[in-house]
């Protein structure tokens, strides 16, 4: 039912179901696409120039360059999907906030106030790289005391005062929001008792690491990586030329300086962390963890199939 009938008799509809009050997410989504791809084109620039590179320090600093680059597109891909994710969620007896794995649920008689951030008379501070889509993390007010952020809009803040902390969040319409949770409060609860809520990312790791068959793709995705860079790291400066592939078992295609190996660690390290963090969204669902597990598993195969790579690229030395 649509907030124009909800106007004119608002227990109506507010009385009955949870209400949804999502956060402007256009720009955010547009921002972090950009970035995102921004990230890989970049990335693999580096990788190219790297390996047309035939001078050590030239690869080296290309490798680094492409590693640094790379490294914000897991990351941005979450925050991607916590936009996406995002929502408040507004019932007679709940609060909710939801932003990427993290949740907070809450009774709506634990509420103290709600109140728009520019009414403040201390003004509020930006947690710590705010940017459009993305204004998370928290902050100490000199009145509020800690104030967390969840939030994509740092325009449009609504601060949701409870006895623990303070939330700072930008549902798309915040007028209709106040509104409608003044009224949630006027009408009093249906249920005895509500039960709070607080969950986090790190929360869904350390539950991710109770699984045993999670625990064995996370250490050998990593132990095959770490081996990776060190045997590679060990080997370059020792190498001449390497064949990148054979026209014949004994003729040898594609002959680069060895010092480009170490491209490969910097690719397998990568894809590792970017399988690492889609996996653990994935895992909080329960019908999509087969999903994870085989992002994890795949991640960790590639570790593997990279040092036999190594191994048969060394064992082929020309």
């Amino acid at each position: 039912m649509p907030f124009a009938e909800s106007s004119k008799n608002p227990f109506k509809v507010l009385n009955l179901e949870e209400r949804a009050y999502p956060p402007e997410r256009q720009r955010g989504i547009n921002l972090h696409i950009s970035l995102i791809l921004l990230s890989l084109a970049v990335s693999g620039i580096c990788i190219w120039r790297a390996v047309a590179i035939p001078t050590e320090p030239g690869l080296l600093l290309w490798s680094l360059a492409a590693l640094t680059a790379g490294l914000p597109a897991p990351f941005l891909v979450y925050r991607l999907y916590a936009l996406f994710r995002g929502n408040y969620l507004l019932s007679r007896e709940v609060f909710t906030i939801r932003w990427g794995l993290r949740l907070e649920q809450m009774p709506v008689s634990d509420v103290e106030w709600v109140r728009s951030a520019n009414d403040l008379s201390t003004p509020l501070r930006l947690p710590a790289f705010p940017m459009t889509g993305a204004v998370l993390g928290t902050r100490q007010h000199p009145d509020l005391g800690l104030v967390e952020f969840m939030a994509g809009d740092r325009h449009n803040l609504l601060l949701v005062a409870t006895a623990r902390r303070v939330f700072a969040i930008s549902p798309r319409d915040p007028v209709t929001f106040a509104q409608d949770f003044q009224r949630m409060i006027e009408m009093g609860s249906l249920a005895e008792e509500t039960i709070s809520r607080s969950q986090y990312p790190s929360f869904v790791v350390i539950h991710a690491w109770e699984n045993k068959l999670t625990r064995w793709l996370w250490l050998a995705g990593t132990l095959f990586n770490l081996a990776l860079l060190i045997w590679v790291s060990l080997l370059v400066p020792r190498l001449g030329t390497i064949a990148l592939g054979f026209i014949t078992p004994d003729l040898p295609r594609n002959l680069v300086p060895g010092i480009q190996l170490i491209v490969l660690p910097v690719i397998s390290m990568l894809f590792f962390l970017t399988a690492w963090v889609v996996g653990l969204v994935y895992y909080r669902r329960p019908n999509m963890k087969p999903l994870a597990f085989l992002l994890w598993g795949f991640s960790s195969f590639s570790g593997l199939l990279s040092l036999v790579a190594v191994g048969f690229i060394i064992s082929r030395l020309v």
